[in-house]
């Protein structure tokens, strides 16, 4: 079982930076993709990036790429988010969850953990 929390959300201005992370327990996070999703008032939830198991791979949504960055440290069992750049359309809960591969994944359906979410709010 992995438990995730999320951390390091608030509010930031347009234009502007932010840094998420999620700490995991368990032994196996390690062994797992990570990913980060997020879900904005009235919409579903949506993809952000995905990263390997051991970092080598990483892939991000058309809308995020050259701002954020996804990175882990599996020492410490924590995954990144590093946001630059942010943008009003960028406000959304912010979820972490954990693979079931070792491989980067898209979807929903691969992740059978999740973090209970952080907000984050960008004003214009």
């Amino acid at each position: 079982q992995v438990q995730l929390v999320e951390s390091g959300g608030g509010l930031a201005q347009a234009g502007g930076s932010l840094r998420v992370s999620c700490a995991a327990s368990g032994p196996t996070f390690r062994n797992y993709a990570m990913g980060w999703f997020r879900q904005a008032p009235g919409k579903e939830r949506e993809f952000v990036a995905t990263i390997s198991w051991n970092g080598v791979s990483t892939y991000y949504t058309e809308s995020v790429k050259g701002r954020f960055t996804i990175s882990r440290d599996n020492a410490k069992n924590t995954l990144y988010l590093q946001m630059n750049n942010l943008k009003p359309e960028d406000t959304a809960v912010y979820y972490c969850a954990a693979s079931s591969y070792s491989g980067i994944s898209i979807g929903t359906g691969t992740y059978p953990y999740w973090g209970q979410g952080t907000q984050v709010t960008v004003s214009s």
